[in-house]
This record gives C-alpha cells, sequence and structure tokens, in this order.
C-alpha cells in the first residue's frame, strides 16, 4: 500500500466496476453502510481479493442518520447488558485513540437530575459505565455536580425541574463521513468499491451462491459479479436481499424509526451536551459545531426503507421532551433541520421496538453466502470481523486473522502532529485557524490534498456564499476523491449542508453544481436535472415533516423521485 490515500474519483470507479465484472473476488460485500464498508476493509486486510458494492451512497441509510455517538449505551447497562456495553466502550477508545482520532472526538456531558432519588440510582448506574471504560479514549471520569454547578453548566435549564447532575464523557464522529473514509481505507488496501450499484439476483452453481448480478445506477448497464464469499450486510434490507436466494435467513430485521433534530447552538446555553431518560428511550442533546442535534425517537416502521420520514408528531414528541428541561423553550421555528433513521434490529418476541436486540448475529442460509444484522453503529468493526471470519471459512486454505484494531483510517496518520501543527499550516495556507482546525476534523492529514486543490486554484479557497462553513474545494473534493455521485450526496453526507443551514442546501445546490459539473461530466441540462432533484428532495421532506402520522409523512415524501435511475423513490 502507498502512503497516499486511494481517490474514489470517477476514474477509480469506472476501474474497481470494470474489475468486478472481470476478475473473481475472494470476498463481496453487499451494502457500503458502516458494517459493510467495515467487511471490506476487514477483508481487504487480511489479504483478500475483495469488492464492494452499495445501491445508493456510502452510507445512505442508517449509517448517515444515527446521533453521531461512540458510546456504550446507558440503555443496554439497565438491561444488564454488560458484555454489549464493554464491547462498546473498547471499540470507544481504539476510534478515539488509533483508528481516527481526526474524525472522533471526545465530548462532555451531563445527565440532570430531577427527582433526589435519581442522584444515588444514576450515580450508580453511570460510575459503573465510566469504570468498565475506565481510561478509554476520554478526558476524565465522571464527577457529580451540584443544582447550583450544574445550572452554571447549563444555564438554559429549567430551575424548578434540575437538582443536579452527573458529568461524564462520550464519543462522537460524522457517521456519514467515518462511513465512506472506511470504504477510502478499504480501496487504499485494494478493495474494488462502487456505489450506485444495485444487486439484483444472486449467480448460483448448485445449492451455491457464487456470485451477484447487479446494475450500474449510473448507466443502466447490467453485470455480473463472481465471488468465493458474498456478505450481505445490507442492513435494514437485510430480509429483502435474502428473498434473492429464497425466502428469509435464519432471523429477521425489524426497522425501528430514530429522528433527530437540529436547532441553532445559541437556542440552548450549555457548556455540554444533555442526556437523560423519557418514558420511551434516551433524550440526547448533542453539541455539533454551531448547533445542537436533539433526539430520538424508537419506534416501529414498516414504510419505505429509503426515505424514512419525519412526522409532525415526531417533531412534537421531541420539542416536548427536551422543553421539560429548558427555561425558554424551543418550537417549531426553532428547527432548522431534520433528518430519520432506520435502526435494524434482530427481530425478537416484543412488539416493542425499544426492547429488540442491538446485539448483532452472523448466519449462513446458503453455501456461499453470509449475512450480518443487528448491533450498533459504535460495534461496526466487531460486527465486520465476526462476518469476515464466517465468511473466510468457506475460502479453503489459511486466512489471516482480522488486524483492523492497529489499521488506522486515511487521514489518521500522522493527525496529532498536524493537530499541533495548525497554526503554522493556517499562516502558510492564508486561512483562520479554526478553518485549518475544520479541515483536520473532518479530513485530518488529508487536509494537504484539500490545501494543494487550492494552490492550484484559488477560488477553491472560497467559502460557499450559501453556506460559509464550508470551502468551495471541500465540494469539489467531495466528487473528485469521496465518491459522491450526485448533489444529494454532497449535500446530505459528505457535507451536512442540508440540516445545517435554514434552507437545508437550497441555494447550495447551485454552487455547488457548478463547482462539479466538471468532475462528474455533467452537461447544462444535467446540472439543471441534478440541482431539481434536489429541491424537490428538500420540498417533499418539508411536506413530509407537516404531516401527523407516519403513513401521511410518508406518502408526502415519496412525492420526490430519486435522483438515481432505477432506484424506486
Amino acid at each position: 500500500m502507498t502512503s497516499l490515500a486511494h481517490a474514489l474519483s470517477p476514474a477509480s470507479r469506472a476501474e474497481s466496476l470494470r474489475v468486478l465484472a472481470s476478475e473473481e473476488m475472494d470476498v463481496l460485500v453487499i451494502g457500503g453502510g458502516v458494517v459493510g464498508a467495515g467487511a471490506a476493509l476487514d477483508a481487504a486486510t487480511r489479504g483478500l481479493r475483495v469488492g464492494l458494492v452499495e445501491a445508493r451512497d456510502y452510507a445512505a441509510g442508517t449509517s448517515s442518520r444515527s446521533s453521531k455517538l461512540f458510546h456504550g449505551g446507558l440503555r443496554y447497562l439497565e438491561q444488564f447488558n454488560f458484555s454489549l456495553v464493554f464491547e462498546a466502550l473498547k471499540e470507544r477508545s481504539l476510534v478515539l485513540n488509533t483508528l481516527c482520532p481526526h474524525l472522533a472526538r471526545p465530548v462532555p456531558f451531563i445527565y440532570p437530575l430531577e427527582k433526589r432519588i435519581d442522584r444515588p440510582y444514576v450515580g450508580l448506574g453511570i460510575g459503573v459505565y465510566d469504570v468498565m471504560g475506565a481510561g478509554r479514549g476520554v478526558p476524565g471520569h465522571h464527577r457529580h455536580l451540584g443544582r447550583k454547578k450544574t445550572l452554571e453548566s447549563f444555564p438554559s435549564g429549567k430551575r424548578s425541574a434540575i437538582r443536579g447532575a452527573v458529568r461524564f464523557y462520550e464519543g462522537q464522529v460524522d457517521d456519514a463521513r467515518h462511513t465512506m473514509m472506511l470504504a477510502r481505507t478499504a480501496a487504499s488496501y485494494g478493495a474494488s468499491v462502487v456505489n450506485s450499484t444495485r444487486v439484483t439476483g444472486f449467480l448460483r452453481e448448485g445449492d451455491r451462491v457464487v456470485g451477484v448480478s447487479a446494475t450500474d445506477l449510473e448507466t443502466g448497464e447490467s453485470l455480473d459479479i463472481r465471488a468465493k464469499q458474498v456478505i450481505n450486510a445490507a442492513g435494514v434490507w437485510t430480509d429483502e436481499i435474502q428473498e434473492m436466494v429464497g425466502g428469509r435467513g435464519q432471523f429477521q430485521v425489524r426497522a425501528s424509526k430514530g429522528v433527530h433534530l437540529v436547532v441553532p447552538r445559541n437556542r440552548i446555553n450549555s457548556a455540554t451536551g444533555i442526556i437523560t431518560r423519557t418514558e420511551k428511550s434516551l433524550l440526547f442533546v448533542i453539541p455539533w459545531g454551531s448547533q445542537w442535534i436533539i433526539g430520538t425517537t424508537d419506534t416501529d416502521w414498516k414504510l419505505d426503507l429509503a426515505h424514512p420520514a419525519a412526522s409532525k408528531s415526531d417533531i412534537d414528541y421531541i420539542l416536548e421532551q427536551v422543553n421539560k428541561l429548558l427555561a425558554d423553550p424551543l418550537d417549531h421555528s426553532d428547527v432548522v433541520g431534520v433528518y430519520a433513521g432506520l435502526r435494524p434490529l434482530l427481530f425478537g418476541e416484543s412488539d416493542s421496538t425499544s426492547t429488540l436486540s442491538r446485539e448483532h448475529a452472523v448466519s449462513s442460509p446458503v453455501r456461499g453466502l453470509t449475512v450480518i444484522a443487528g448491533g450498533k453503529y459504535t460495534t461496526y468493526r466487531v460486527m465486520a470481523k465476526d462476518a469476515v471470519d464466517s465468511a473466510v471459512h468457506g475460502l479453503g486454505g489459511t486466512v489471516p486473522a482480522c488486524v483492523t484494531e492497529q489499521i488506522p483510517l486515511v487521514g489518521a496518520e500522522g493527525y496529532n502532529g498536524a493537530y499541533n501543527r495548525r497554526s503554522l499550516t493556517a499562516e502558510r495556507a492564508g486561512m483562520r485557524v479554526s478553518r485549518v482546525e475544520h479541515l483536520l476534523g473532518r479530513y485530518g492529514t488529508l487536509t494537504s490534498e484539500i490545501l494543494d486543490l487550492i494552490d492550484r486554484n484559488p477560488e477553491l479557497g472560497e467559502p460557499l456564499s450559501s453556506a460559509p462553513e464550508y470551502l468551495k474545494a471541500e465540494a469539489y473534493y467531495a466528487a473528485s476523491h469521496e465518491g459522491a455521485r450526485h448533489l444529494e450526496d454532497i449535500l446530505t453526507r459528505r457535507t451536512r449542508i442540508s440540516i445545517e443551514v435554514d434552507d437545508r442546501g437550497d441555494a447550495a445546490a447551485e454552487e455547488i453544481a457548478a463547482l462539479v459539473a466538471p468532475v462528474l461530466g455533467w452537461s447544462d441540462t444535467h446540472v439543471a436535472e441534478e440541482i431539481e432533484h434536489y429541491r424537490l428532495r428538500v420540498l417533499a421532506e418539508r411536506d413530509s415533516q407537516q404531516q401527523p402520522d407516519d403513513d401521511t409523512a410518508d406518502a408526502a415524501r415519496l412525492g420526490a423521485p430519486d435522483v438515481r435511475a432505477g432506484v424506486r423513490a
């Protein structure tokens, strides 16, 4: 492997498609979410010939719509699921310290105490959580705060509701960027990774799966991809993929909808994030740049999997819950962005998704096919390892063990030194130090590639006029190096403009389309179509968020066609 990260460019995608169509893979992964990308990296770093196909975009489903936290899961501690908590805390440490310190960082939170009886109960739970994660990537241990110190830290807190708090740390990450970087790292180790490529069926020889049939949704061309082993890592689409081999597997997956709101940072005055319990789930108020992310819900979802819709009742519920803690209540006018994601839960006996298992399971329903499902974002690496461990049993010979505990993602190598030199970098680039910090937190040491683009074309060093937290170079780089194929990919996943500005990226769409058209080979007609697609998406999402329930919200969201040809909207 060279020291340079592999660029997920249009040319590299074309070459990966050529390789997939002409060479037999050792392992082919279906699904470009965090588990699929993690599995591709795991297999590639064992010296295997690896392919990955994703129907839409890297992290387009669940993996771009989480709470953006690497956390052990206080909820699972309440369920006495100590093994899952310990596993997650170990993974949090790996991510923060070794795998991607440029993308993940520790963030302080408080758990407000609303009743006298809360302190011993909450304190014991967080204390156990803290001990289990001792020394695991966060700056300090938990602390108990009295009422006065709590309100000094959280001035927006409702004085009549708060008696104190427990302060502790969690890990935060931009989930979509992290997943894309996993795929890019896999590519740097030789994996052929492609998005906009939908699996349409399985290739069979007798009772064995020997590959897949797929369609390139950018061109409509079909291809057969042969592989000795196939891993189904399709998340909430697991059952749909399973039906292609003749029915359900050994377990089923149920989708649970989680909705999050984004509000301006100045609407809540707090020095830390906030975690509290509601009647149905945990509520997070998470610092996110110049905004807060507030969520989440936990409700059964049986409608469209690609575009889960947040309804007015979802938004009302979250506002109602957070306002129990706020002296100055939030209302709908404060909401800048909304997003909804689906958790892939293993099917259980209970009707309540909040009690279904977040542990993962691996099975092999047909020779040549491995299925991985369940789990949580934080434990993606363990899930990927277990899936590849299962798949390699069918390869014969000796395959090396998993090494991903020691494989930093692209941009991580040398990050701490680069961060320490940020003032010098800013001086040489003619930027504010805060701008360089922003770049380092998104690209790590690959920031040098952004600065090289700006050196060659100084115009790319200007901020986007409609989303000034981002440089024009970042939009360009998303298409030239990060595999973005459409405006939606850039506005919702490579950046977070779709939830961070009031117009949901409507104005930025035109600006970014002009920047990336030469990279992606778009004609003027194609540019106009991309802008129209994105604006229809924004309108449909806004409409869905005015609807009273899931059914009407889903119908409204599906009013916008999907930008990828052949993908059901």
